[in-house]
C-alpha cells in the first residue's frame, strides 16, 4: 500500500485538492469517508466532497466535550448539504470506568491522563468509524502545527491499515478562509471569537495575537506532545 500511496503522491503533485479527491472517490467509492472535525478544513472538504459525490460517507466523533457551536454546526452542514453526518460515541463502559477512577477532567493532571482521555473519547470511536474503509480523508495542512510538517498529500497509515488522503496538506489558512468565502461553507462561529482550532470544550481555548494557530489546544502542554493520537 506504501505504493500506492508514493503513486498517488507523484500522480497529484501540484495539482488541486479537487483533482485527487475526484479520482479518489471514485477509485474507492463506498470504501472512502471523510474524517470530519468540523474545523474549517473539513468544512471545506465537505463541500468539496459534496460538489463531487454528495452520497460520500462523512462521519465526526461526539466526545461528550464538544462546544455548543459545534453541535449547532453539525446540523447547519446537514441541511446546507443535505447530508447526514454520522456520529461515533466513546464507548459507555469505557468512559466511566476512566471518570470513576480518574476524575471527569483528568486530562489537567499529566500527559499520560490526556492521552488515555483522548483514547476513549476519540481513537477507539475512530477505531470503529474505520471499519469497512480503504481510505480516510482528513484536513491536515503543513501549517497547522510542527507536528505536521512532515506529513504528505497521501500517506499509508499503517496503524489503522489504510491510505490516509490530506488533500489540503499544503495550503494555507488564506487558502481555506478564502475557499469558505467564495463557497459561503458553514464553520463554527467560533472562528469569529479567536478559536482557529477547536477541539473538546475543556482542552481548547482562544488564542492572543501572534500565538500559533494551535496554541489554544492542550495549552498547558509542550508544543511537541500537542496530538490526540489520531495523526502520529
Amino acid at each position: 500500500m506504501q505504493k500506492i500511496a508514493d503513486y498517488l503522491n507523484e500522480r497529484f503533485a501540484g495539482r488541486e485538492p479537487q483533482e485527487v479527491l475526484a479520482y479518489c472517490l471514485n477509485e474507492y467509492k463506498g470504501d472512502i469517508a471523510l474524517a470530519s472535525s468540523l474545523g474549517v478544513e473539513d468544512q471545506v472538504l465537505t463541500d468539496m466532497i459534496c460538489r463531487i459525490d454528495k452520497g460520500t460517507r462523512i462521519f465526526t466523533l461526539d466526545t461528550g466535550r464538544l462546544f455548543p457551536e459545534t453541535y449547532s454546526l453539525i446540523e447547519r452542514t446537514n441541511l446546507t448539504y443535505g447530508i447526514k453526518i454520522q456520529l461515533f460515541f466513546p464507548d459507555y463502559h469505557d468512559l466511566e470506568q476512566m471518570v470513576n477512577a480518574n476524575g471527569v477532567n483528568l486530562f489537567y493532571e499529566s500527559i499520560e491522563k490526556r492521552r488515555l482521555c483522548c483514547h476513549v473519547r476519540k481513537l477507539e470511536p475512530l477505531k470503529r468509524a474505520f471499519c469497512g474503509l480503504k481510505v480516510w480523508i482528513c484536513g491536515l495542512r503543513h501549517a497547522q502545527s510542527v507536528t505536521r510538517t512532515d506529513n504528505h498529500l497521501v500517506e499509508w497509515d499503517a496503524g489503522n491499515g489504510l491510505l490516509k488522503l490530506n488533500p489540503l496538506i499544503t495550503w494555507s489558512e488564506e487558502q481555506v478562509w478564502e475557499y469558505i468565502r467564495t463557497h459561503g461553507v458553514p464553520y463554527n462561529k467560533l472562528h469569529d471569537q479567536g478559536f482557529p482550532s477547536i477541539g473538546c470544550q475543556p482542552c481548547t481555548r482562544a488564542i492572543k495575537s501572534g500565538e500559533d494557530i494551535r496554541a489554544g489546544r492542550w495549552w498547558w502542554e509542550d508544543a511537541d506532545h500537542k496530538e490526540c493520537g489520531l495523526h502520529k
